[in-house]
């Protein structure tokens, strides 16, 4: 009312309406208007109301930083040449933590070039899981005590007072993992470069972050350093780790901690798990079954070769990528293979991409509970909620149509067949850091439709969708937080 006219001349009493002589006639319009117009919105509410913002405005500035770092000369080699496509494809591969790269990383790039990978990989696999608590913070002002709960179970916590907490421990144990990884891979690197310690020491950093972060930039060129059981043992069962997820990681943790049997396990770690080992599980058969006189993957070796070459070969292609050399060498029907568990990837929150094994999970469940004729989806003799099938199924859908648009479009520029062109997008997408050859050097068109690809891999259609759309208020529903996270 503070804004209100007062008129008190006589004139004015059959304007007033019958509301009081005092006041003017187009007080209570001009009061009304005031309320309907927009209120000018700082831009840290604009972004704090739409926290998907935040994640997108910290890839873009992190990938000018990068890009532009890239093209100083000091990044190259003497005698290399970097073009805007590939710094910037590279940068985008780098902080998408995809790790496709075009050109040899050893050959191409200076020291401090590989320098700018892995800070790019390190800050892009913290700024995921970090950004990813910090989004589902934000949103928790907008929503009611459901989401806040499930936001907080996302995070291993239920106490929104334990979210600083939760994002030490996320700091602690990424660089935890990565220092166990470069003390394992010392002692196989030194003997692999005959006791030369600098370089060593330089290798073992460089395969440490970028296991963890399941990126597969190398810095021997081909990655065949993979081959030697004793480097390629601690990079796969770090980037294991790194693909399961912060979520699932820090529950095993307490409930070790605790002394707890795997029976209190969350939900989203038991579905997680058995989707990622039966994946694995497939995959290592897949590759002894259909590929086992394929030469360029076991070269004719015994048997006890095979089934680690096989091992790498499952684990390795859903999001790390580090050996490239036999890749292209194996059959179409491998490559289809290998495209799907792609696109599936790895875990919620975790450095991989993909839909996440948990909304493949729910869609099989929902399969299952439209065959088997029940209502409702189960998990573990516990319900699923409808908002997480609802999530699972709009993931799938729009990412298959992102994958399928992405694969077109690299046939038109490129002339690939489209099983190359479709092993390309869903490497981009799942961030699986292997290539064909569609993603070319001389084609900078291809490389900037696979950049754009792997950044929606990286932030998740969820985070999309929470920049682009106005945070609303929803209704309470009462149903279990120990849900499933998708997406």
């Amino acid at each position: 009312m503070a804004n209100l006219l007062f008129d008190e001349s006589a004139s004015n009493s059959d304007a007033s309406k019958g509301y009081a002589w005092w006041f003017s006639g187009d007080t209570f319009e001009q009061a009304a208007a005031a309320e309907r117009r927009p209120l000018k919105r700082s831009l840290s509410y604009r972004l704090n109301s739409h926290p998907g913002r935040l994640t997108i405005l910290y890839f873009l500035l992190l990938i000018s930083m990068s890009t532009g770092l890239l093209l100083l000369p000091i990044s190259t080699q003497p005698g290399e040449r970097t073009e805007f496509s590939t710094a910037f494809f590279t940068a985008v591969s780098a902080l998408s933590t995809c790790g496709i790269s075009i050109v040899n990383t050893t050959t191409h790039w200076t020291y401090f070039g590989q320098a700018v990978l892995i800070f790019s990989v390190q800050l892009g696999g913290l700024g995921v899981m970090t950004f990813a608590s910090l989004i589902a913070l934000a949103v928790n002002h907008h929503l009611k005590a459901v989401q806040r709960l499930l936001t907080a179970n996302e995070l291993g916590t239920n106490k929104l007072s334990e979210i600083r907490g939760v994002l030490t421990v996320v700091l602690t144990t990424t660089f935890v993992i990565e220092l166990i990884t470069f003390i394992a891979l010392f002692p196989g690197l030194f003997h692999v470069n005959k006791g030369n310690v600098g370089s060593t020491l330089w290798e073992s950093l460089f395969f440490a972050v970028m296991a963890y972060n399941n990126a597969g930039f190398t810095p021997d060129g081909a990655g065949l350093y993979v081959d030697n059981w004793a480097v390629g043992m601690p990079i796969m069962l770090s980037a294991f780790c790194g693909t399961l997820g912060f979520p699932v990681i820090l529950n095993i943790y307490r409930t070790a901690r605790r002394h707890h049997s795997p029976k209190r396990w969350s939900l989203h770690t038991k579905v997680t798990l058995v989707t990622t080992f039966a994946i694995v599980l497939a995959s290592l058969v897949w590759f002894l079954t259909v590929e086992w006189d394929n030469p360029a993957l076991f070269k004719y070796a015994d048997v006890e070769t095979r089934m680690r070459r096989a091992m790498v070969a499952a684990v390795m292609p859903r999001s790390s990528g580090f050996d490239l050399s036999w890749v292209p060498q194996v059959s179409e029907a491998t490559k289809v293979f290998m495209s799907a568990v792609m696109f599936i990837g790895g875990g919620s929150t975790s450095t991989a991409g993909g839909i996440r094994v948990t909304t493949f999970a729910v869609i099989l469940l929902v399969c299952r509970a439209a065959f088997t004729g029940h209502s409702d989806v189960t998990a573990f003799k516990r319900r699923i909620h409808t908002h997480v099938v609802m999530t699972a199924v709009s993931i799938t859908t729009a990412c298959f149509a992102l994958v399928l648009v992405a694969s077109v479009a690299l046939m038109l520029i490129t002339d690939a067949s489209f099983s190359h062109a479709v092993f390309d997008a869903c490497s981009a997408f799942g961030l699986g850091g292997y290539s064909v050859g569609v993603a070319n050097v001389d084609n900078a068109p291809s490389l900037y439709i696979l950049a754009a690809t792997m950044l929606v891999g990286r932030m998740g259609p969820m985070t999309l969708a929470y920049a682009v759309s106005r945070p609303r208020q929803t209704e309470l529903v009462r149903y279990p937080t120990d849900q499933i996270v998708v997406g």
